[in-house]
């Protein structure tokens, strides 16, 4: 039960460094080191090698094999031109214009879930992020940050050097290793107790004369077959410094199921909705509405790749507290309490609806959902609540196979009366990131 009780105060707050001495350092389950077939020029590095197979699915579902360059399975941005879409360049990767193996130690991570720090700079949260395939460890990081202050997205994103200390920079450096991005929250990384702490969402809140960033996330306890995983629970992790260091704040802990932990007294018990809100989308409610201006809306999914939609709503100022959100329990009883939400009825998207990031855009008038684990899909409407307009897809399935779709909140289609919208998205078999562009006024309505 010691164990037991250190790996439950480890997900909510120890540092990495005592967990990687009380706990060990676990062992992924992505596995982009052991995807073969790729690497074999690469001008980031000169040095390659072979790692053998994890031999494992993780949430990306990247196999893993053997025999592949010390810098990943990154191949060349495969090119895509649809209707309304196309590809513009790769974020992360040796192959990327931002070269991140050589300069932060990047080969292969995911998501890259985009908020504006308050100051018009983005910040981009990584999930699962691996560096040199033949270190110890696979140099494996549970989550990064990179920091871009690049509105030019037409040729894509360009992330400056990071630097020791400077809270601007492209990224959180690493003491004493000047080309290795930090982990920002740690994991205990041990399989079917905690393998990773992955961000599903972010925003920042003005706080002061300041801004403070938010980055929900999700602690995930095992992953299953492929688009299935289960979380022990989503929390909210805060920073004062733009994301140089990060601290949960216990009272945002959704515990998603039962846990036969010794659970420390201030943890929450376990509510049956909150399974509904594991991974999660923030947007700011349409500032020429008075009704949503005054509230950031929360959408949220269970664990997985495989449940609905459903949506909550708090005032900023109430990010923290959990008491005061209010939840949609569907027309018949609008906003309500978490106890009273009921199941279908406050489903706002039916299932399946993977990772998603929603925006408001000026262009379309309308609130833009994306979504999709193949294929990227789009839906509309007037509401945060809906409805919600059938599917279209941005990106066809079966055709380069991306996943995760995160708005860049600089994009023109939501800033402004243009059709340019820009999202990161994930590559399965590179286990990197791509910059999209989609056209709005060629996406049928």
């Amino acid at each position: 039960m010691r164990t037991a009780r250190l790996t439950l105060v480890g997900v909510v707050g120890l540092s990495a460094c005592v967990l990687g001495t009380t706990l060990g350092a676990g062992v992924a389950a992505a596995a982009p080191c052991g995807n073969g077939g790729f690497g074999s020029s690469v001008p980031d590095t000169g040095s390659l090698g072979s790692s053998g197979s994890l031999g494992s699915t993780g949430s990306t579902g990247s196999l893993g094999s053997s025999g592949v360059p010390n810098i990943g399975p990154q191949g060349p941005l495969p090119p895509y031109f649809g209707v309304s879409t196309r590809s513009v360049a790769w974020v992360t990767g040796p192959l990327s214009p931002n070269r991140t193996f050589s300069r932060f130690g990047i080969s292969g991570t995911d998501l890259g879930v985009s908020w504006d720090n308050g100051r018009g700079q983005t910040l981009m949260a990584f999930g699962d992020t691996f560096g040199d395939c033949n270190a110890l460890g696979q140099q494996w990081r549970h989550n990064v940050l990179l920091r871009t202050n690049d509105d030019r997205l037409a040729d894509g994103i360009r992330v400056p050097d990071g630097v020791v200390g400077d809270p601007s920079s492209g990224t959180v450096i690493a003491p004493g290793e000047p080309n290795y991005a930090q982990e920002l929250i740690p994991s205990v990384g041990i399989s079917a107790i905690e393998v990773t702490t992955i961000p599903t969402a972010a925003m920042s809140l003005p706080r002061g004369d300041g801004f403070r960033q938010y980055i929900n996330y999700m602690s995930v306890r095992s992953w299953g077959s492929a688009g299935n995983w289960i979380t022990n629970f989503s929390a909210i992790a805060h920073s004062d410094d733009n994301g140089q260091t990060w601290q949960t704040d216990q009272n945002t802990i959704r515990i998603n199921s039962p846990i036969s932990l010794a659970l420390p007294a201030a943890l929450p018990d376990v509510e049956y909705n909150n399974g509904k809100f594991q991974q999660n989308a923030y947007v700011r409610g349409r500032p020429d509405m008075a009704d949503q201006r005054d509230y950031v809306y929360q959408f949220g999914t269970p664990n997985g790749r495989f449940g609905a939609a459903f949506l909550a709503r708090f005032r900023p100022a109430d990010i923290l507290d959990l008491d005061r959100y209010e939840y949609w329990g569907g027309e018949a009883l609008g906003w309500v309490g978490l106890a009273e939400m009921p199941d279908v009825e406050s489903r706002v998207v039916q299932q399946p609806v993977t990772e998603l990031s929603v925006a408001w855009s000026p262009y379309l008038d309308k609130y833009v959902m994306l979504d999709g684990d193949n294929g990227i899909r789009m839906r509309t409407a007037d509401r945060p609540e809906g409805p919600w307009s059938a599917p279209r897809y941005l990106v066809v399935p079966n055709t380069i196979v991306v996943y995760g779709p995160m708005m860049l909140p600089n994009s023109p289609a939501l800033q402004g009366d243009s059709p340019e919208l820009y999202f990161n998205a994930s590559r399965w078999s590179d286990y990197n990131v791509m910059l999209l562009r989609s056209d709005l006024s060629r996406v049928p309505r």
